[in-house]
C-alpha cells in the first residue's frame, strides 16, 4: 500500500506523514528539502533558478517513486511527483518566472517519466487557507521560506484546487487543515485515521 500526502507549503504534510507512519507502523518517505542545492538560490532569484529547481525535484522524486514501487512494505509519502508539474512548474510559468521554452521542455520530461510509474493507492490532500499556511511557515522558521509572498501561496492554492478537482488517478481524501489540528489534538488525528481506514477498506 502506498499513501501520499499532498498540499501547499506549510500545510502540515511532513507532520502528518510522521504521525501516520508511527500510528500505522508504515515506512515514511520524506521530501528531500534540506539537501536541495537550488532551494536557497531559487528563493533569492526565482526567475534564474526556477527550471534548475524543478528539474532537480523531478529527478529526485522519480528516484523516490521507483524505490517506493520496489518496496514490499507499506509507505506513507510526503509530497508527490505530480505536484511538481501541475502545481509548481505550471505556476512559475504563469507568473513569468519560467520561460515557455523551459516549461515545455520540463513538461515533456515529466510526461515521459510519469508513463513509467503508477499513482498512489490513496492521495490525501491537506487543504489550508493562506493564513494557516503563513502561521505554520512562521512557526517552523526556515530561513529560506521567510520571503515567500502571500500571492505566491494563494496562486499555489488555486493550482491545488484545480488539480484535485480533476484528480481521477485513484482514491482521494480531502482534509480541511483549517479545522484540524492533528499535531496537538489526538481526536483530530483519530478522525483522520478512521477516514483513511474507511478509504483503504475499499482498496482490497
Amino acid at each position: 500500500m502506498h499513501i501520499a500526502i499532498v498540499g501547499n507549503i506549510g500545510a502540515g504534510k511532513t507532520t502528518l506523514t510522521q504521525l501516520l507512519s508511527k500510528h500505522l507502523g508504515w515506512e515514511p518517505q520524506y521530501e528531500a528539502v534540506d539537501h536541495n542545492p537550488y532551494l536557497e538560490d531559487f528563493y533569492s532569484d526565482m526567475k534564474r533558478w526556477s527550471f534548475n529547481l524543478q528539474i532537480y525535484f523531478l529527478n529526485s522524486r522519480f528516484q523516490q517513486i521507483v524505490e517506493i514501487q520496489k518496496q514490499l512494505h507499506n509507505i506513507v509519502q510526503d509530497r508527490t511527483i505530480y505536484e511538481d508539474a501541475y502545481i509548481f512548474a505550471e505556476n512559475l510559468h504563469e507568473m513569468g518566472l519560467m520561460t515557455s521554452r523551459d516549461y515545455e521542455n520540463y513538461r515533456s520530461i515529466f510526461e515521459n517519466i510519469t508513463s513509467f510509474i503508477k499513482p498512489p493507492d490513496l492521495l490525501i490532500y491537506l487543504r489550508a487557507s493562506v493564513p494557516t499556511l503563513v502561521n505554520n511557515i512562521q512557526r517552523r522558521g526556515r530561513e529560506y521560506e521567510a520571503g515567500i509572498r502571500l500571492d505566491y501561496l494563494s496562486k499555489l492554492n488555486d493550482k491545488y484546487k484545480k488539480w484535485i478537482d480533476g484528480y481521477k488517478e485513484g482514491k482521494l481524501l480531502v482534509l480541511d487543515k483549517d479545522k484540524l489540528d492533528f499535531a496537538n489534538n489526538p481526536e483530530d488525528l483519530g478522525f483522520i485515521i478512521q477516514s483513511i481506514e474507511r478509504e483503504m477498506h475499499g482498496l482490497f
